[in-house]
């Protein structure tokens, strides 16, 4: 991937953080994760800025390939991962699993929000 500025990456990142804050007022904590998908996806889609949803990424080991073996939540402007999560608890391996992403698809950024907070600032 090319050298992509940090201010722009900054930039990204803090639109979608603020379009996953306004879905987290909206709706509070406690819902499916397709829910805050959807109204996220909306979010981003009003702030202008391009995605891809259920991004299907094929795995590649050596001269195998697995195609459509994952799927990433949102692709933002081909450059930011968001993974959404509705869980208690982020664990080691959800965070793994975003580093995954991120390396899978060459993306220099990458989000893991957890709307299952009473504050989205200590679920993003």
């Amino acid at each position: 991937m090319s050298q992509i500025p940090l201010e722009s990456i900054n930039s990204i990142t803090e639109r979608i953080i603020g379009a996953a804050i306004e879905v987290h007022r909206g709706l509070g904590p406690g819902l499916l994760e397709s829910v805050y998908e959807e109204c996220l996806a909306y979010e981003l889609g009003q702030s202008g800025l391009r995605f891809q949803r259920q991004l299907q990424v094929p795995i590649r080991y050596k001269d195998l390939s697995l195609p459509g073996s994952y799927r990433i939540d949102l692709f933002v402007e081909n450059l930011v991962v968001v993974e959404i999560k509705a869980v208690e608890v982020v664990i080691p391996v959800h965070e793994a699993q975003i580093l995954s992403y991120m390396k899978i698809l060459d993306a220099p950024a990458g989000l893991l929000v957890n709307f299952t907070v009473p504050l989205l600032a200590k679920g993003a």
